[in-house]
């Protein structure tokens, strides 16, 4: 069964995520609403993308993921209803969905807010077109094909010398320490030679592990998790405490050799 899934950076500290709630309920009692997180670091477009990459692949086809993140971030304040493969997204045109997805999907304007319009407007409109949704395509809606923005390229990672510069774009529960480097692009870039990656300046892995339990419990590894995101973890430890690495900080100097 269809549902809605919102992604926000508000945190769980006050009610605007319920505010949310309970705002887009008024339009569609009868689709039950989850949560993607709440827990995005403002501002942090690379891991609010991982966070969708992730997730969203795994709901109904026809589940609308409203992207509670940055929604006034740019100059024009909209609401942008997009679709990829039988997915709904709305969002505002601040560069998430097409980092997300590798692409920029089909897009239609639903709303272009007047500088007296709030939060609870965009809310509503967006309950308003997912209750259509229901019962009609996009295209029967009546609403305005629309182009995305391209997206930066600032959170792929980058070539510098003879080294790939990558970031911390999440640290989960366990502070495991998810980077910007997938499984492809080890295949594609790496061609199967020796593999070494270093980080704050004195950390070297010189193999990617299968599971946590390739080493003994305290010591370091890298492997792929279930996303394909390159993670750096200890083994029944606090990877991102004890070794130092934060999300967005300056002083991760991650990178990736390839001998």
């Amino acid at each position: 069964m269809p549902c809605i899934a919102l992604l926000s950076d508000f945190g769980l500290v006050d009610a605007t995520a319920s505010i949310a709630k309970g705002i887009l309920m008024q339009h569609t009692p009868d689709l039950p609403i989850t949560d993607i997180s709440h827990e995005v670091q403002p501002y942090n477009t690379g891991q609010a993308a991982y966070l969708l990459a992730s997730a969203y692949k795994n709901f109904p086809a026809g589940t609308c993921h409203v992207l509670l993140f940055n929604i006034f971030s740019e100059t024009t304040h909209n609401l942008i209803l997009s679709e990829y493969k039988g997915w709904y997204f709305l969002s505002s045109d601040n560069g998430l969905l097409p980092l997300a997805l590798g692409l920029e999907p089909e897009a239609w304007l639903c709303l272009e807010l007047k500088a007296t319009d709030t939060f609870n407007d965009w809310l509503h409109e967006a309950g308003r077109i997912i209750r259509l949704l229901q019962t009609q395509r996009p295209e029967e809606i009546g609403l305005q094909p629309y182009h995305l923005k391209e997206t930066s390229n600032n959170y792929m990672p980058v070539l510098d010398a003879n080294y790939l510069k990558c970031e911390v774009i999440h640290v989960d529960n366990y502070e495991n320490v998810v980077i910007n480097f997938t499984r492809p692009q080890l295949a594609s870039l790496g061609k199967g030679r020796p593999f070494r990656l270093q980080f704050t300046e004195t950390e070297e892995i010189t193999n990617i592990s299968t599971n946590y339990n390739d080493v003994r419990p305290g010591y370091k590894l890298c492997r792929f998790n279930s996303n394909d995101y390159l993670e750096i973890c200890i083994n029944r430890g606090k990877a991102a405490s004890l070794l130092g690495l934060r999300l967005g900080g300056k002083h991760n100097d991650i990178k990736i050799f390839f001998e």
